[in-house]
C-alpha cells in the first residue's frame, strides 16, 4: 500500500474501501483509528490466529492475513471490541434489486434500501445501501463509530450508483446518518437516510435501524372485507385529524400511539365516523408544517413512538371498524441540509433548474417525477405504507402543484413540456402508475386526489386515459357553498346558484366534500365563526350547513373540531377546546354530527347512489326568493328515498309544498333546529302524511314546516 493510499484511506478520502482493507491477497487490513491494537480470532472458536502491527499512527492496522474466517479483537482504551470485519463480506445487493431500481420498478425498496437488520453469512448485522450516484465516497456514521466518517466507508455499486456495507453485531435501535462526500470533494452536511424506517424524535435528526420483527396483526378480516367498505356505493364519513393536537395531556403534551389508539379510536367511532384521515405522519423536521414537509418518506414520526406503534393503532382502528387514511405528499420536499436536497452533492432527486424544481409558494423542492429511481422511490413509499402499515388509503397532496409546470409561476418562470404545453407529463406518468400500482398490489385500498383544477379524469381509470385515483376532494363545492354560508341571510338570494352549481358536475368524477384543515387557519376563521349573525344564528347556520353537506352526493370529510363548534382557528400548539362540550350549544353540535353520520350510514338512499346522477333529483333548486333548497336521495329499488330540505333564512316557513315520489309517511330522521341540537325544536312533529298534491312532477307532495336557518331530512316509511 502506497503512502498516498494510506493517506487518502485515513484522511476520509478513498472511495474504494475493499481494495485497501480486509483481506488483500496474503495481508490483512483494518483501520481502527484510536485503537490501541488489533487481534485476529477464528471465526469458530476464537482462538487468537495473529496480531495486526500498526503501519499509520492514524490507526491503520496491518499483518498477514488467515485462511479462513475471522474476528477483529479490537484493543480500545478501557475496552476491547470483537468483531466480524465489515470488509470481509462479499457483495450484498443482489443484481435484480439494482436492476429493477435502476428501472424505477423495485416496489419494495423498503426491504432492501436502508438499513436492515439482519443475518449475513449467519452474522447478525445490519446492511446499509444508500443511492448516491454523483457521490466520490460514502460512510456509514453513529455512536458505534463516534461518527467518525473514516471508520466505514461503503462500497461503491457503480451499475446502480448504489454505496453498501454491512455492519457487524449493530442492534436495532442504533442511530446513523451517512457522510457524503461529493464529486467535488467537498464532504457534506451529515444526511439522514432516505429509506430510513425510523428516525431520532425531533428536533434531532438522525436516522434509526428499525425492529426487524414483523408486527402481529389481527385485522385480516377487515383487509378481506374493506373494499366494500371503500367502494363507490359505502357511506364514507372522514374524521380528519392532526395527531399532536386533537388532544394533550395536563402538561400540553401530545399522546403516543398507545395513547391515541385510546382516546381517538373510540371517540371516531362513537361519533359514527368511517375513516380517520391523519395529516402526514411521515417524520418532518418542522412540527409547524404539520407533516406537509416530510423528509422521511418510510418512518412514521418519532414524536408519536417507534414504527410499531402506528402498526398497533391501525391494527387497533380496523378492530374498531375504522378506516386509517394517510395524507402522503409526493409533491415536494424541504431543503433541510440533512435531507433529500443536493443529496450527493448534486439535484438528484429534484431538478436542477429551479423553474422546474423549486416551489415559490412553500420554499422547498420538486421532485423530479422523469428519473427513474425517483419514481421508484416515491412508489415504494406509498407501498410501504400500505403494505407494511395496512393503510386503507393515501390523500395525495397538492396534486394541482404535480400537473402544471406553470403552477403558480409568472411567466418565464418555467418550462414548458415537450409540445409547448404547460402539461408536467412526467407527474401525469407518476401518478397513473402510482394508482395502477396500488390497484393491483392492495386490494381495497383507495388513493384519493386533492386536486384543485378541473383536470379531466381525476378518477377515470388509467386504462381509459384517465389519472386512476378513487376519489377527488370537491374544492370547488367547497368554496361555493362556504362562500354562500358567510353571507348574511338576506343577501343569500344572490348568490343562490352557490349552493346548486355543485350538482352541474357532481357525477363528473367520483367526489368527496371536504371541509378539511386548510379552511380553519392562517386567519380564514373557525367553521364557526365564518357563519353570521348573533351567537345563536352562527350555531343555527353551521348546523343547517353540516345537513346540507351530509344530504348531499359525495363522501364527507371533516377537520377536528368543526363538530365541537370551535369558535377559535385551529392551533397544531394546542388542543382542541374539549371543555366547550360543557356548553350545551357545542355539546348539541357534536350529537348533531354524530346523528348525521348515523342517519347516512343506516339509511342507503344518503349513499348507496352517490356516484351515479339517478341517485338525486333536485325537487325545488331555484327559490331565491326564500334561499330554499330541497332535493331527493335515491337508492337502489326497494331502498326508502330521502327528501333533504334546507331553510338558510331566520324565518320560519309554514306549508312549504314540496312533491315526493311516494304516498304515504315520511318521518324525521334529522332536524338540525332540534332542541337536542340547541334548535328552536320546530318541525313537523316527526312525521308528514303525503297528500294527493300534484307538485314538481309528483302525484302528492307534503306540506312542511321549514324551521329556521335549518336542514330537515325525511325518509319514506309505507
Amino acid at each position: 500500500m502506497t503512502p498516498a493510499a494510506m493517506e487518502a484511506l485515513v484522511q476520509g478520502r478513498e472511495g474504494d474501501p475493499f481494495a485497501v482493507l480486509g483481506r488483500q491477497g496474503d495481508v490483512l487490513r483494518s483501520f481502527q483509528p484510536g485503537a490501541l491494537g488489533v487481534q485476529v480470532l477464528a471465526r469458530d472458536g476464537g482462538a487468537v490466529l495473529g496480531r495486526l502491527e500498526q503501519v499509520h499512527p492514524a490507526g491503520l492496522f496491518a499483518g498477514p492475513a488467515p485462511a479462513g474466517p475471522y474476528l477483529l479483537r479490537v484493543e480500545w482504551p478501557g475496552l476491547p471490541q470483537e468483531t466480524e470485519d465489515p470488509y470481509s463480506f462479499g457483495l450484498l445487493l443482489g443484481a435484480l434489486d439494482l436492476h429493477l431500481f435502476a428501472e424505477g420498478r423495485h416496489f419494495e425498496l423498503a426491504r432492501v434500501f436502508g438499513a436492515q437488520a439482519m443475518q449475513v453469512e449467519g452474522v447478525a448485522g445490519v446492511r446499509f445501501a444508500v443511492w448516491a450516484p454523483n457521490a466520490r465516497r460514502v460512510a456509514v456514521v453513529g455512536p458505534f463509530n463516534g461518527w467518525d466518517g473514516r471508520r466505514h466507508p461503503m462500497r461503491r455499486r457503480a451499475e446502480a450508483g448504489v454505496w453498501e456495507l454491512f455492519l457487524p453485531r449493530l442492534p436495532p435501535g442504533t442511530l446513523y446518518k451517512y457522510e457524503i462526500t461529493a464529486g467535488d470533494g467537498q464532504v457534506l452536511p451529515l444526511k439522514a437516510d432516505p429509506l430510513a424506517l425510523a428516525t431520532e424524535a425531533p428536533p434531532a435528526t438522525a436516522s434509526r435501524v428499525a425492529d426487524p420483527l414483523p408486527f402481529r396483526w389481527t385485522d385480516a378480516a377487515w383487509m378481506q372485507a374493506r373494499a366494500g367498505r371503500q367502494g363507490p356505493a359505502a357511506p364514507i364519513s372522514i374524521y380528519e385529524v392532526h395527531a399532536a393536537s386533537w388532544w394533550r395531556d395536563a402538561e400540553g403534551a401530545s399522546p403516543g400511539w398507545s395513547g391515541l389508539a385510546d382516546r381517538l379510536i373510540p371517540y371516531a367511532q362513537g361519533m359514527g365516523f368511517t375513516h380517520l384521515e391523519l395529516l402526514p405522519v411521515m417524520e418532518h423536521p418542522f412540527g409547524g408544517s404539520w407533516g406537509y414537509q416530510p423528509l422521511a418518506m418510510f418512518a412514521p414520526s418519532a414524536r408519536f413512538g417507534p414504527p410499531e406503534g402506528f402498526s398497533a393503532f391501525v391494527d387497533r382502528a380496523h378492530a374498531a371498524g375504522l378506516g386509517v387514511i394517510l395524507d402522503w405528499v409526493p409533491a415536494h420536499f424541504p431543503t433541510d441540509a440533512h435531507g433529500l436536497y443536493r443529496f450527493d452533492g448534486t439535484a438528484l432527486y429534484e431538478h436542477a433548474d429551479p423553474r422546474e424544481g423549486f416551489h415559490r409558494d412553500w420554499n422547498t423542492a420538486i421532485y423530479n417525477f422523469g428519473r427513474n429511481e425517483v419514481r421508484g422511490f416515491l412508489l415504494a413509499s406509498a407501498l410501504h405504507w400500505l403494505e407494511h402499515h395496512h393503510v386503507d388509503g393515501l390523500r395525495v397532496d397538492a396534486v394541482a402543484s404535480m400537473l402544471y409546470r406553470d403552477y403558480s409561476r409568472p411567466a418565464g418562470e418555467w418550462l414548458p413540456n415537450r409540445h409547448g404545453g404547460r402539461e408536467n407529463e412526467e407527474a401525469v406518468r407518476f401518478v397513473q402508475e402510482l394508482n395502477a400500482v396500488v390497484r393491483h398490489r392492495c386490494a381495497g385500498a383507495v388513493v384519493i386526489a386533492e386536486e384543485s383544477t378541473a383536470w379531466p379524469g381525476v378518477t377515470r381509470p388509467t386504462e381509459e386515459g384517465g389519472l386512476g385515483f378513487a376519489y377527488k376532494w370537491n374544492m370547488g363545492w367547497m368554496h361555493d357553498t362556504l362562500h354562500y354560508m358567510q353571507q348574511d341571510p338576506v343577501h343569500r338570494r344572490w348568490q343562490h346558484d352557490s349552493m346548486t352549481f355543485g350538482a352541474v358536475y357532481a357525477w363528473t368524477e367520483q367526489f368527496m366534500l371536504p371541509l378539511s384543515h386548510d379552511e380553519v387557519v392562517y386567519g380564514k376563521g373557525s367553521l364557526l365563526n365564518k357563519m353570521p349573525g348573533d351567537a345563536w344564528q352562527r350555531f343555527a347556520n353551521l348546523r343547517a350547513y353540516f345537513g346540507f353537506m351530509w344530504g348531499q352526493p359525495g363522501r364527507k370529510l371533516l377537520f377536528m373540531g368543526g363538530e365541537l363548534a370551535q369558535p377559535a382557528e385551529w392551533n397544531h400548539d394546542a388542543a382542541l377546546d374539549w371543555p366547550l362540550l360543557d356548553q350545551p350549544m357545542h355539546r348539541g353540535m357534536q350529537r348533531l354530527v354524530h346523528d348525521l353520520n348515523a342517519a347516512y350510514r343506516a339509511h342507503p338512499a344518503l349513499h348507496r347512489r352517490d356516484a351515479v346522477a339517478e341517485g338525486f333529483r333536485w325537487v325545488v333548486a331555484d327559490d331565491r326568493a326564500n334561499s330554499v333548497f330541497a332535493w331527493l336521495r335515491l337508492g337502489q329499488p326497494g331502498d326508502p328515498p330521502a327528501l333533504v330540505v334546507s331553510n338558510f333564512t331566520p324565518v320560519p316557513r309554514q306549508g312549504y309544498r314540496l312533491g315526493v315520489p311516494l304516498p304515504g309517511r315520511w318521518y324525521e330522521i334529522v332536524n338540525t333546529d332540534g332542541a337536542a341540537y340547541g334548535g328552536t325544536n320546530s318541525g313537523n312533529g316527526g312525521s308528514v302524511e303525503a297528500r294527493a298534491l300534484p307538485s314538481h312532477g309528483f302525484d302528492q307532495a307534503l306540506e312542511l314546516f321549514l324551521p329556521p336557518l335549518a336542514t330537515v331530512i325525511l325518509l319514506h316509511r309505507e
